[in-house]
This record gives C-alpha cells, structure tokens and sequence, in this order.
C-alpha cells in the first residue's frame, strides 16, 4: 500500500510519526481541511500530468486551479491531467493520496508558487486518509522537487 511506502520513506529522516492517519477521508482538499482543521488553501494538493509523455507532479495550494496558458508557457504542453489508473500506474498513488514523497522512478516534481504564501502545508502520505504538515523548506527538501513554477491561478494573496 503507497501510505506504507511514504512511512518508509520518511522513517529514514525519522519523521514517520509526523505523519497522520484519519479516520475519516481526506481525499479532496475540502475534506483534508476538515480533517485537518485548517483553510483548504492550506492543502498542498498534488496534480498528475504527462509533460512531453514523462509524467509529472504539480504541488499546489488548496485553493489554486492551474492556468492553462501558464502551465503550456512552462511545458509547451496542453495541461492534461492523468486517468486515475496511469496515476497509480506512473505515479505509485492513488488519486485521493498522491503525493511527492515515494514515487516512481522518472516522476518530475514541481512545487507551484501558489504554496509560498504559507509558513506550513499538508500534503497527503499516499492514501485517502492521510497527511503531514511540513514547512516550505521541508517541502522543498522532501519531495525532491525540480522547480518552482508558476502555472495557478484563483488563489489569494495571503
């Protein structure tokens, strides 16, 4: 299961018990602000696209929609999201828990600027009921991330 796989992951830094499992779902941002108790903005949820036929992973904010102008300006790329089952088989998520931290090989990760407005997030662990609220630096570090780029719209300035 993906949540085990994230646990592993973060038990080598030793920051597996920062992770938390719910026992509801918190596979939407409304629902992941519920469980969390915070402003969905705050939900760093994790898109799965196809850029130049490699899948990638854009982090952004709870309350950000990607720009489509933006996002072909950054990937010379029409913004096609993944099929729920190529995101499990290309990402190693399940749509509801994907996330930036134990992917596939030859998985891209971009964090977008949509997320700086904020001192921490929550990102899933790899499941529907889960998450980890790290700092931006935390965020920068553990997800392995290639990029920050700027291809949201809608959100506030906090």
């Amino acid at each position: 299961m993906a949540i085990e796989q994230v646990k592993e992951y973060f038990r080598k830094y030793g920051m597996e018990d920062r992770i938390q499992e719910f026992d509801v779902s918190s596979a939407t941002v409304e629902l992941a602000a519920e469980a969390l108790n915070c402003k969905p903005q705050r939900i760093a949820k994790t898109l799965s696209f196809l850029a130049d036929e490699h899948p990638i992973l854009v982090v952004a904010a709870g309350d950000a929609k990607i720009d489509n102008r933006k996002y072909k300006a950054q990937f010379s790329a029409k913004a096609k999201m993944l099929s729920p089952q190529d995101v499990e088989q290309l990402i190693g998520h399940r749509v509801g828990g994907v996330c930036p931290f134990a992917v596939k090989e030859g998985v891209t990760v971009y964090l977008d600027v949509s997320l700086k407005r904020f001192e921490t997030v929550f990102p899933a662990c790899g499941s529907g009921n889960s998450a980890i609220e790290l700092t931006i630096p935390e965020l920068e570090e553990y997800s392995g991330y290639a990029d920050w780029i700027d291809v949201c719209k809608g959100y506030e300035a906090e």
